[in-house]
């Protein structure tokens, strides 16, 4: 395994990337700052557009010279340099993008003289556009067909997500998952989504803006080895933390079907990802069972697996306690 891997490292990606002789990355997630004027302890996020744009070009150079010929490419960005990430992606670096996913949250930024932003973009490529990793099954979610229109010919493994997502909400500052320490931190079940469908368990995920350390956190959790690097040593301090803290926590387990938090966290992902009420799973043994067993699956549960009744028990405790949070609810316009 690569030098990097399961590390975060403090410097400037641009520089220790360039230290390396050839491709170590399977997947790349990139959430660079994105010139808006965010407090970070040791970047200007606020630059003139020509200079940032030609950094832009650096880091994504950078990335694309240690991303594996059959590796994927996610860029996170706002509205201000999306056209310029696609066209230094696709004209200048020769990657092909697969999507253009927006991520639609919820707590959108409020504002007085305009309606609210409420959206990031996340840009897919691929080195080679007939060589890559993309693992549907485990990405697939109830479709309309299947919790609507209870329809037989339903695929029974469920839909592939929309290229809108609007599942999961920012983490805001009053969170519990929030770190405190970093002005902005994605969602846990972002990456983990991003992850499963374009890594595989044993391959090496790496983040050149470890930032709060999210995705090495998501890639350590899911079964896979991570780089993260980070400029800020306080960041990558704290990051580090937040690893190790997660180090116990299972991915895979073929032991007795004991309820941990790990598996509290995968139930609250999958739950939101698949839009279906905890009132729909009690009216219909059908979509609980799908239910159940997408979550066997997800857990990586081969043997001693969880009933029906266990995932319905522990989904009403999670909303017992308040803890499953508010749900989008789902729209009849794709089936």
């Amino acid at each position: 395994m690569h030098e990097l891997a399961n590390k975060i490292k403090c410097g400037d990606c641009i520089k220790i990337l360039a230290k390396t002789s050839e491709p170590f990355a399977d997947l790349i997630f990139a959430d660079p700052p994105f010139n808006i004027g965010y407090e970070y302890d040791k970047y200007d996020d606020r630059v003139a557009k020509d200079e940032y744009v030609k950094w832009t070009k650096k880091w994504m150079s950078a990335c694309v010279q240690v991303l594996k010929p059959n590796g994927s490419f996610y860029v996170a960005i706002g509205d201000e340099y999306v056209a310029n990430v696609k066209l230094i992606a696709e004209d200048e670096l020769k990657l092909h993008m697969r999507n253009w996913i927006i991520w639609h949250y919820t707590f959108g930024q409020q504002a007085k003289t305009k309606f609210a932003r409420a959206h990031t973009h996340i840009l897919y490529f691929v080195k080679d556009k007939d060589n890559f990793i993309f693992n549907d099954s485990v990405s697939r979610v109830f479709s309309d067909r299947q919790t609507i229109y209870n329809d037989k010919r339903a695929n029974p493994d469920g839909k592939l997500p929309d290229d809108v997502w609007n599942e999961f909400p920012r983490v805001c500052g009053t969170f519990e998952e929030r770190t405190g320490w970093h002005p902005c931190q994605m969602p846990e079940s972002v990456l983990a989504r991003i992850i499963r469908a374009s890594s595989d368990p044993g391959q090496l995920v790496l983040d050149p803006f470890s930032g709060s350390g999210t995705t090495c956190v998501v890639a350590h959790k899911l079964n896979r080895f991570y780089t993260g690097i980070e400029i800020s040593g306080e960041y990558t301090k704290a990051s580090r933390t937040r690893i190790n803290k997660s180090e116990s926590l299972p991915v895979e387990g073929e032991g007795p079907a004991e309820w941990n938090s790990h598996l509290k966290v995968e139930l609250k992902w999958l739950y939101h990802e698949n839009k279906v009420s905890t009132e729909q799973l009690d009216d219909s043994p059908y979509l609980l069972a799908l239910f159940t067993s997408k979550f066997n699956q997800r857990a990586g549960r081969k043997t001693h697996m969880f009933t029906p009744e266990n995932i319905r028990k522990k989904l009403r405790q999670l909303r017992k306690s308040g803890k499953l949070g508010p749900m989008v609810r789902k729209t009849t316009q794709s089936r």
